[in-house]
């Protein structure tokens, strides 16, 4: 579970997360939803321990993530937004390396990378150097290295961006796997078809903002409008009148 309380973070005069709160539990996808430069990234980087907030807190099953970096990472898998691959070393070698980093023990490793190449069938390309590869191939391989571990607490920021549709198909085919083998699945998107079509709630952000938390059918009902995309242009209207 991810719980997020009160968290503040600036960059010189720029406030990009005001005192942001909600929560993602297990067995659910819950997205974050705004536009750019509302504040998603820079709550996904507190989350993995990239950012220190200035105030509030971030909480991994129960671990915060300040105070025991270390132990929360231990308890996420990641996917920036951007990740990049070790373009001399093979799919294959990238997820065996971050194993590493995860300090998994030596014997479980070689297995443990070839369970997540069959998850996410990248067996036709896994021993070739990652130079060159797809963009699509460069997630699949990414989100090995965040899953190789076994973590319950997926955290992906973007992760269709620059994909196609069958790509985006099989990501999404994944993600929900992942939530009904109860995992807490917590993403970024900018993408209202892709948050509508995964997600069990729906953390719409603006301006640093939590403007509503609440599944999609929620949503529409707490602004009024049918169409997602309408309530979420109400919603974030909403913060914009009581900034």
């Amino acid at each position: 579970m991810i719980e997020v309380k009160g968290l503040y973070k600036s960059f010189g005069d720029i406030k990009a997360v005001q005192g942001i709160t909600f929560a993602a539990d297990n067995g659910r996808i819950t997205g974050l939803l705004g536009p750019n430069g509302a504040g998603k990234s820079t709550t996904l980087r507190v989350l993995y321990t990239v950012l220190k907030p200035d105030s509030g807190s971030a909480i991994i099953d129960g671990i915060d993530v300040v105070n025991d970096s270390l132990a929360a990472r231990r308890r996420i898998g990641t996917l920036p937004h951007g990740a990049g691959l070790y373009p001399h070393l093979t799919a294959r070698e990238n997820i065996a390396y971050y194993a590493k980093l995860y300090e998994m023990p030596a014997h479980t490793i070689d297995e443990a990378v070839q369970t997540v190449i069959d998850q996410l069938d990248i067996n036709d390309f896994a021993d070739r150097r990652t130079k060159g590869f797809s963009q699509g191939q460069k997630t699949k391989v990414s989100l090995a290295r965040s899953l190789v571990h076994g973590p319950q607490n997926i955290i992906l920021d973007e992760p269709s961006n620059g994909l196609d549709v069958m790509a985006t198909r099989s990501l999404r085919a994944l993600i929900r796997q992942l939530r009904d083998a109860g995992k807490c699945v917590l993403f970024s998107s900018h993408v209202m078809q892709e948050v509508a079509a995964l997600c069990d709630e729906i953390v719409i952000i603006a301006e640093g903002r939590v403007a509503i938390q609440d599944s999609a059918d929620g949503i529409r009902n707490a602004t009024g409008c049918d169409d997602l995309e309408d309530a979420f242009v109400k919603a974030i209207g909403m913060v914009g009148n009581t900034a």
